[in-house]
């Protein structure tokens, strides 16, 4: 019933239009820039700068996806999916097989076939440093944070929405798929790709936005907290 009211909620064609214009220039961008200098030089999460500059980035980005959910009137709130869960108990259920999905595809990407979805983005420090703690917890915040709201509100909210009308695989694995290209990664695009899917899943079966932006933030939260076993050399 709720997937026949969605259909009917949201058929103005400027939205899907706008969306994707957009995700296909940030993927482009991401991709251009990968390909120009390949993973992040230095150490990004150690700077006071990379917060501030992020945070404007995502700001920039969240305006985007309201703006476009306003786009010919109607509930931009519903069409965000921002709205209590139908089930606690479904969420939780299916987030905890997600993450296990995750961890388990990472481990074949990296032990059977070589690759390092972990570590191409360059993003993460190699050893922990106490006297930057302040600079880390900075950018732990962010990417815990407000990193995975906005990321959520425009491909779980926003774009599986306004790609739920072709159908239910398209919306998932659609929606999914974006969010793996907006990184602009290789080795890492199946395990994005993978996770993002999930995400979307979730979404599906539970009708909201906020279980997506909970599993996001835990999962960037653990990538984070590793970096504190590795002890400076």
């Amino acid at each position: 019933m709720r997937a026949v009211e969605e259909r009917r909620r949201h058929p103005h064609p400027g939205r899907l239009v706008a969306w994707l214009a957009f995700v296909g220039a940030w993927s482009a961008l991401a991709y251009a820039a990968y390909f120009a200098g390949g993973a992040t030089e230095g150490e990004p999460l150690y700077e006071y700068a990379t917060a501030v500059q992020g945070a404007v980035v995502f700001a920039i980005i969240l305006g985007l996806a309201l703006l476009i959910a306003s786009v010919g009137g109607g509930d931009a709130r519903a069409l965000l999916a921002l709205r209590r869960p139908d089930s606690w108990r479904v969420a939780l259920g299916l987030s905890l097989l997600v993450l296990v999905a995750t961890y388990a595809t990472a481990a074949v990407l990296s032990q059977l076939l070589g690759l390092s979805p972990g570590e191409e983005q360059g993003l993460l420090p190699s050893e922990w440093r106490p006297e930057r703690a302040g600079q880390y917890a900075a950018n732990f915040l962010l990417i815990v944070t407000l990193a995975p709201i906005v990321e959520e509100l425009m491909f779980r909210g926003l774009g599986y929405s306004l790609l739920r009308p072709f159908g239910r695989v398209l919306a998932i694995v659609g929606s999914g798929v974006a969010f793996a290209a907006a990184h602009g990664l290789v080795e890492a695009f199946p395990l994005l790709a993978l996770f993002g899917a999930g995400l979307a899943w979730i979404r599906d079966r539970t009708g909201s936005v906020v279980p997506c932006i909970l599993l996001h933030g835990f999962f960037n939260a653990v990538a984070m907290l590793v970096v504190l076993a590795r002890p400076a050399t």
